[in-house]
This record gives structure tokens, sequence and C-alpha cells, in this order.
């Protein structure tokens, strides 16, 4: 089977369908332009220079004269495994911060350290520039003295699922790296940059994305290319080949106009590796941040996962 159902009690659905209801009035987020997503990234960095952070070095690193920065968050005690987290946003908004609470999460519990990538975004750059500084990251965080002897599993949300599984794609490139990447755990990410059936079909009462607009968001980032050469990959990475790739959990919410983008992957990726795809109920793009119940068991279970894919590796 290529998913599974999550399971979920009465009263976890009965919460997340509440909280639906007020998702509702809230705006959609959407790509129509470059302004907006500058001014909304302008507005994120204000909010968190307005309030104090956990202990983080910031580098620029690099491989092949590449550079590109990251934050670096380690636990107090002995370092276990490293995550490369790449955060989401659409490509155009977003940076390695806005993921502090989660990733302190995985510090904590999974006793581990965790690189997030601050790559550039699509309002200045092609996209093909993102992937170029996430893959340098990867490489980097790979060879890099600290981490070198460490399990690496990567994380992505999002447009950073996008970003995180092109990356592995792209590592096929040094198979001796890519060996030592012991998991990938993807949030409901983008997959298809022509869209699947799921965003084609995506009407006015998506929850929190724009369900109309997603085509031609898709079409605005990757602009004078056909879709032919948009389902290229690594670009497109349900496309790839999944020979050597590394075990992965992944999650999409059944209300995500991104469904389709998880489950087809997860069906491809499955008959090269170990692949657990879960489908919840009644959820709709980017629920890991929802204050439901229902969220908060998706992400201890994904840390659970991290630590028996960390465990499994040092035996």
């Amino acid at each position: 089977m290529a998913y599974q159902p999550w399971p979920a009690s009465a009263p976890e659905l009965a919460q997340m369908r509440s909280f639906n209801k007020k998702l509702a009035w809230l705006p959609r987020f959407k790509i129509r332009n470059r302004v907006t997503p500058r001014l909304i990234q302008a507005l994120l960095r204000v909010s968190q220079h307005s309030k104090k952070g956990p202990a983080a070095e910031a580098r620029l690193v690099g491989v092949d004269g590449a550079q590109v920065p990251v934050r670096i968050l380690r636990p107090s005690g002995r370092i276990k495994g490293v995550v490369l987290d790449i955060h989401g946003g659409g490509w155009v908004i977003g940076n390695a911060q806005m993921d502090d609470e989660l990733n302190l999460g995985m510090l904590r519990e999974c006793e581990v350290a965790v690189v997030s990538v601050d790559y550039r975004l699509a309002v200045d750059t092609p996209i093909e520039g993102l992937m170029d500084d996430c893959l340098s990251a990867a490489r980097w965080l790979l060879t890099e003295h600290e981490f070198a002897g460490l399990p690496m599993i990567v994380v992505g949300e999002s447009a950073g699922a996008h970003l995180a599984a092109a990356t592995l794609l792209a590592l096929k490139q040094w198979p001796q790296l890519l060996a030592r990447v012991s998991g990938a755990l993807l949030y409901y990410g983008v997959y298809d940059l022509a869209g699947t059936p799921s965003v084609h079909a995506a009407g006015p009462q998506t929850l929190l994305l724009d369900g109309p607009g997603m085509v031609d968001a898709l079409r605005l980032l990757t602009p004078g290319l056909s879709d032919e050469a948009r389902r290229q990959p690594p670009l497109s990475p349900l496309y790839g080949d999944f020979t050597g790739l590394p075990a992965a959990l992944m999650f999409v919410g059944e209300l995500d106009p991104l469904k389709d983008d998880t489950l087809d992957i997860a069906k491809r990726w499955g008959a090269a590796a170990q692949v657990q795809a879960y489908l919840l109920p009644e959820s709709a793009h980017g629920f890991i941040h929802f204050p439901v119940a229902l969220a908060e068991r998706v992400l201890v279970h994904g840390r659970a996962w991290i630590t028996a894919r960390i465990q499994a590796s040092d035996r």
C-alpha cells in the first residue's frame, strides 16, 4: 500500500473541524507577483527581531566556491545525529529562523544538532538557485568535520520538502555522501512543478492555499518552461530515480491540494526504499503548525522516527 490513513479519534477530528472553520475566514496564501512576498518577508523579519530566540550559530558554508548561510542549533549534551532542515514558504518567503520551535523539539527529543538552510528566495533567484543552495549545504554538512561521522536526516516542509527531495536526488552524483543520509522526513511537499491532478482540481474552498491560483503560481516560479520541462527531475522530484535514496516518512492532509504529490511520490520512492506515508483526515496544508492534538501526535511520531533512524545507523 502506498500510504496509510492516519488514525484519529473522534475528539481529534472534532477539534480539527472546529479549527478549519477558523481557517476558512483567513486569507489564502497566494503567489501572484514578486512584490507581496517581499512585504511578507519584511514583516517576518521584523517579528523575529522583536523576540529573543534560542542560542544559535550563523555560518556561511559551502563547497566548490558556492556559499550559503545556515543556522545551527546544538543540544547541550552529546550529539547523536544531525538534521538538515529546509524551511517552507512557497519558495518566496521564510528563513532558517522560522523553524526554531519545531527544530528545538527535534533537538531535545532526538539529541540532534539542527542545521537550517537560509537559501535564497525565488523572488530574486531562479528556483534552480534555491536547489543549488540546499545541495551545497547538504554536501558541506556531510563533509564538515564536526558532523561528518554522524547520521543525517533531511527534514522539509511544503516547498522545503520539494527542495529536500531535489537535494537527495542531486546527491546521487556523490554516492558516498548519499549513503550517509539515514532518512527523509517530508511534510506535504510539492513534487510536480507542472501540478498533479489534485492541484489542477483545487477549487476556491481550499484552506490556507489559493487553490485556483496554484497552477499559475507554479508557472510564475518557472518562467519560460513548458510543462514537460517543469516535470524533469530534480526540478520535479516526483519523476526522479529513487534508487539509493534513504527511507522516508511522509505526511499530507486529505484537504490539501498537494495531496497527490505526496501519495504519488510515496509510491515511486517506496519501490526503491522503505517509505511510510500517512494521509491525515480533515487536515489542510500546514497542519503541523495548527494548535490541535492531531498535529502534536504527528510531530511526536516524526521525532520518534528520527530517533529510530539514528539508532539504526549506529548499529
